[in-house]
């Protein structure tokens, strides 16, 4: 039960601020701007550490001679930076930021490769991977015939100026075709 000494003292409680929207906003505005910051500072540090992998990866790429094309390494930055080493396989910075991983995207989802806050063991499981991606490509190589030299001359050319007339030939005759079909039409419609 309450009593009179209970009833004056929650009379006696403040009263409830009325919550400030203009100040809520702006500290609101400045816990982004930090959040941005330490994720900038964070990207940063994945690309300085992802640049010293690229640095040292560098001479294996520079012996893969006539399969260099095969390996299209670069650096990607973007959210998560990432060192592409061929269209399927790259390395970015473990959840920790301090560890690499070596990835590779399969049909049935990524593979870790291989793991490691150290430089060297990357790069020997880069070499590694480049080195079984040489073989492979070797191997299809002799299986179709002969190296990829014999059969450039006979791949068709890419588009460049002299395939974009043709191109925009075709596309404008199927463009009248298709506009005379529909006046055809058009024209037989309303004459029922």
């Amino acid at each position: 039960m309450m009593t009179d000494q209970d009833s004056g003292k929650v009379a006696r409680l403040p009263r409830a601020v009325t919550p400030d929207l203009t100040t809520a906003m702006r500290r609101a505005r400045m816990e982004d701007a930090e959040r941005v910051e330490v994720a900038a500072e964070l990207r940063s540090g994945e690309i300085g550490r992802l640049e010293r992998l690229r640095v040292a990866l560098a001479p294996v790429f520079a012996q893969t001679g006539r399969h260099a094309d095969a390996f299209d390494h670069g650096l990607a930055a973007g959210e998560r930076p990432k060192l592409f080493i061929d269209m399927i396989a790259f390395i970015d910075c473990g959840h920790d930021r301090k560890s690499y991983r070596f990835v590779q995207d399969t049909r049935d989802g990524q593979r870790m490769l291989a793991q490691s806050e150290a430089v060297e063991p990357i790069v020997e499981a880069v070499t590694m991977y480049v080195a079984r991606r040489i073989v492979e490509r070797e191997k299809a190589m002799a299986a179709d015939g002969g190296p990829p030299r014999e059969r450039v001359a006979a791949a068709p050319s890419p588009p460049g100026p002299g395939r974009f007339g043709e191109m925009l030939l075709i596309y404008l005759a199927g463009a009248a075709s298709g506009a005379a079909a529909l006046y055809a039409l058009l024209n037989v419609g309303l004459a029922h």
